[in-house]
């Protein structure tokens, strides 16, 4: 598991003792999105489909294999993290279903909660942005905020060029009539500067493309707390 690879051998030690075998068959259902998370799940062997509907927004959807070495349920590791947690558990951001028999290990919520100050004490940036790599709830918000980055790109070089050509036409003399070429050019950037304006404003200017064409906001996860608060210094 590569989030293990940055814990020193005393904190692996306090995790395997709280360990759980867990042995899960082909479409069992591990945790449906807007469900409570009470566990963390490391894949030993097997694969396990992992998708999202973003809180059921229509016409999005994200989906992804996880395999030997991946985790889900990473929501609760923000959870115990947090210096002052809630006793509220977190809710799934994504529904888990095994695709063939799995083995795993999990690691359930008291477990987690109780070696969460050492968690805290590793001040560590390095298991920080590796918890961000191998977190699929983050690699979809960081896809989605790729995607959003180059609409509005897409948008401002439509503008520009929309300014461009008016600026072409408005060079003409008043008599001299504007060309079948340069007025459908005219056209064809001003539908598609609407067009990405009317995006940006009926969907929020969000982060992922709809199966409408549209645009749909992905809230950005919340980064777990490796730091030391100083009170507990």
């Amino acid at each position: 598991v590569p989030l293990f690879d940055q814990m020193d051998d005393q904190m692996l030690d306090a995790i395997c003792e709280r360990l759980k075998p867990a042995l899960c068959t082909n479409g069992t259902c591990l945790v449906r999105e807007g469900d409570p998370v009470n566990e963390m799940l490391f894949v030993i062997r097997g694969h396990l489909d992992s998708y999202t509907t973003n809180g059921g927004r229509t016409g999005f959807f994200n989906s992804c294999r996880l395999g030997p070495g991946d985790f889900c349920g990473e929501e609760l590791l923000t959870w115990a993290l947090d210096p002052r947690p809630s006793v509220i558990l977190p809710s799934s951001t994504r529904t888990v279903r095994a695709l063939v028999e799995v083995e795993a290990f999990a690691l359930r919520a008291d477990d987690l909660k109780f070696v969460a100050a050492q968690f805290r004490r590793l001040h560590s940036k390095q298991l920080q942005h590796t918890f961000r790599f191998y977190s699929h709830q983050w690699r979809t918000w960081a896809a989605c905020f790729i995607q959003a980055a180059w609409r509005r790109f897409k948008r401002r070089r439509a503008v520009a060029e929309l300014q461009r050509l008016e600026s072409l036409g408005s060079a003409d003399t008043p008599n001299q009539p504007e060309t079948p070429a340069l007025g459908i050019a005219v056209r064809a950037a001003a539908r598609l500067a609407a067009s990405a304006r009317w995006s940006a404003v009926a969907f929020g200017g969000g982060a992922s493309e709809s199966s409408s064409g549209g645009v749909v906001a992905v809230q950005k996860p919340k980064d777990p707390d490796f730091s030391v608060e100083e009170e507990d210094e």
